[in-house]
């Protein structure tokens, strides 16, 4: 059985790859299937989906990409990202909430170059966009551009001094809720995931009331594997999965050279996420229409 990867980013986020590139890397790994799953934009998809059309029709090797996307949002002040896969990411209604959550993250931004230059750092969202055309802006790219201008010595150090959430530069976004990300995962015939729950550290019950609260508003899927989980993160994912009748995801969260070590399909040498997996996915789709 072929692995698949249902959680990975391109240059459209804060991975390091095109969507071309990480395509064609997929095809070199031996996947089934890869999921482009960039944060709050989907401005890869259209380009990775014909590419591996092309290379379908011209009888090359080829693999099934997936549209999707991963929504950052807030749950009683702690981060918590939502998977969507399978969306119908040129929905009007899709588009245009998307459009809503750029709009909040350029304001961010706007703040935060303002907060930077008062500690004299040359920086001003338009240079960040020039230097990053056609991605959306996170604090990784904050990090590569305080690094590439000599002002610290590691991204590392620019997250401490300058890009942590308890730096006095920081501005936090207003975020969507998880509920709002899995209905309007819903709402564009996608499958809402829990990523990688085991990284929040919130405790079995607070997981359990968060996981309980999105299976009944349409939440279909959990991480049950994933790159940093051992075995007991996997039988806890899968255990909660099974005591609210969700479906096994997962996938390796990769990000190129922007997570040095962390491959894709294997994670760190692990990971392993078997293509059945998707098979149920689409049969739970098809049941729902």
């Amino acid at each position: 059985m072929k692995a698949i990867d249902l959680h990975t980013h391109t240059c459209k986020s804060d991975g390091s790859y095109t969507p071309t590139e990480l395509v064609d890397y997929a095809i070199e790994k031996g996947l089934a299937a890869v999921a482009i799953t960039d944060h709050d934009t989907t401005e890869g998809l259209n380009e990775a989906l014909s590419h591996a059309a092309d290379l379908k029709e011209k009888c090359l090797p080829s693999v099934e990409v997936v549209p999707g996307i991963e929504f950052s949002t807030k749950y009683e002040n702690q981060d918590v990202h939502v998977v969507g896969l399978f969306i119908a990411y040129d929905s009007p209604m899709f588009k245009q909430a998307l459009a809503d959550f750029v709009d909040s993250r350029t304001n961010r931004n706007r703040k935060m170059c303002e907060n930077l230059r008062g500690a004299g750092i040359d920086i001003t969202y338009e240079k960040l966009r020039a230097r990053y055309p056609d991605s959306v802006i996170t604090r990784a790219h904050y990090a590569s551009y305080l690094f590439e201008k000599g002002y610290v010595k590691s991204r590392q150090d620019a997250f401490s001094q300058y890009l942590g959430d308890h730096t006095k530069y920081f501005v936090p976004r207003e975020k969507v809720t998880p509920v709002q990300a899995v209905k309007l995962i819903l709402h564009a015939g996608g499958i809402p995931i829990l990523a990688h729950p085991p990284l929040y550290h919130m405790g079995n019950d607070r997981l359990d009331k968060l996981t309980a609260s999105l299976k009944a508003e349409g939440l279909m899927g959990i991480e049950a594997f994933y790159s940093t989980y051992n075995n007991q993160d996997i039988r806890d994912m899968q255990r909660l999965a099974a005591k609210y009748n969700l479906l096994f995801s997962g996938g390796s969260d990769f990000h190129g050279t922007n997570k040095p070590g962390l491959d894709l399909g294997c994670g760190y040498g692990k990971l392993f996420v078997p293509e059945d997996l998707l098979a149920k996915m689409k049969i739970r789709l098809a049941n729902l229409k």
